[in-house]
Parts: C-alpha cells; sequence; structure tokens
C-alpha cells in the first residue's frame, strides 16, 4: 500500500520551493542568468512571450527567495541589474540540464500527444 502524501509529507513541505523553481517563466530567466549578469531589458528581449508585468513578478519571487540579486546603479536612467546569488547558481546548473533534456525530447513529447489525443 502507497504512502499518502499530505501537508507533513516531506514532499509537501517541499512544494512552495519547488513550485517556484519549476515555474516556466523562472527556470528561462535562472538559465539565462546562468550565463551571467542581464539587464531587465535584455532579459525582456531573450524571452520571447513573457509580459513586462510577468518578468516583474519572476524578478521579484526569485529575489525574494534569494536565487536572484537585483543591484542598482545611480545613473540617469537608473542602471538595474540582475545575478544569480551563489545558492541560485547551484540551481541554476540543475535548470539547464533541465532545458537540455526538454530540448532532446521536445518532438518525441509532441508525437506522444498526438497519437494520445487521436486515440
Amino acid at each position: 500500500m502507497r504512502e499518502t502524501v499530505g501537508e507533513h509529507h516531506p514532499t509537501c513541505r517541499l512544494r512552495d520551493v519547488l513550485d517556484r523553481v519549476g515555474d516556466k517563466w523562472s527556470v528561462l530567466v535562472m538559465d539565462l542568468l546562468g550565463g551571467g549578469p542581464m539587464r531587465y531589458s535584455e532579459l525582456q528581449r531573450a524571452i520571447e512571450g513573457i509580459s513586462q508585468r510577468m518578468l516583474t513578478l519572476t524578478l521579484r519571487s526569485l529575489e525574494r527567495d534569494g536565487l536572484v540579486e537585483r543591484t542598482v546603479t545611480p545613473t540617469s536612467p537608473p542602471r538595474v541589474d540582475y545575478t544569480l546569488t551563489p545558492v541560485g547558481q547551484t540551481l541554476s546548473s540543475q535548470v539547464a540540464g533541465l532545458i537540455e533534456w526538454a530540448g532532446r525530447h521536445r518532438e518525441y513529447v509532441a508525437a506522444s500527444r498526438l497519437r494520445y489525443d487521436a486515440s
């Protein structure tokens, strides 16, 4: 008999962290920042389909979780750079592996969906 996964199960206690690191926008931001610091506008141009609001919310959440650091340089206009924290860097390598896996298996998943939907 399988164990019930309730709120006190270790997996459920990790859910808030897994929700953050598994979010599609967070994964893409983490992957991009794995290549080094980027400005907000660079991130927005690099992530097709992300709205300004969603990018802002994603960056704030990653910053709140201690994975991304925001640095403001007082120029006119102010320059804002984002970079991974040391803990964010440890996650970045894991995210890169996930993205690599998705790229290798994208066509397989698409074909599987078509077969499933046709049946």
